[in-house]
């Protein structure tokens, strides 16, 4: 599976956007400026950035609407894609830019940047329907954690997130099952 760069990169911010929602026993983890500004620096956006409370107040309710595509299957994602574009009235043009060559943004570079997010978002998930792809956008399997990510593995055989050590504490916690099974 390969995505061309700017549906990976939009791809990423939204994984790192929906990562910011409370989940299980983990806080929001985008409530100010300085953790709004931090998620800007891993995931730059062109265009307009206020960086004020307004904005990171439209950004933080743009949140549940996109980790509603971790809940969808194929075909239920296609609606939830389309009324983001509808809503966004987006617009896709060729562009080119900061060393980057050409490719696709739907919105232009004064909308508002909440606006811009659910736009490149869902630009990114209808690259991942079309490329039939969607098998790939997945909730973390540890028992504690919904955390999101799209697996970019080869095989496509990645149950775990990377935003904790989900992966390493499952692989120990079922070594110590065993272990345990064993000496019984």
């Amino acid at each position: 599976m390969v995505f061309i760069h700017d549906t990976k990169t939009a791809l990423t911010a939204v994984t790192d956007l929906v990562n910011t929602l409370p989940g299980h026993d983990d806080p929001d983890t985008l409530t100010t400026l300085d953790e709004f500004d931090a998620f800007l620096a891993a995931n730059p956006y062109s265009g307009a950035v206020r960086r004020d409370e307004s904005e990171l107040e439209a950004v933080r309710r743009i949140r549940p609407r996109l980790r509603e595509l971790w809940d969808a299957d194929r075909d239920g994602a296609v609606p939830l894609v389309n009324a983001m574009l509808r809503d966004g009235k987006a617009l896709p043009q060729l562009v080119i830019h900061d060393g980057y060559d050409w490719h696709i943004h739907a919105t232009s570079d004064d909308a508002p940047l909440a606006t811009r997010i659910l736009v490149e978002a869902a630009m990114a998930f209808v690259d991942v329907i079309r490329a039939d792809e969607y098998d790939r956008v997945r909730v973390c399997s540890a028992d504690d954690c919904d955390s999101v990510y799209i697996d970019y593995s080869r095989n496509g055989s990645k149950r775990y997130c990377d935003t904790g050590n989900c992966g390493n504490r499952m692989n120990v916690n079922a070594y110590r099952l065993r272990k345990a099974r064993e000496s019984a």
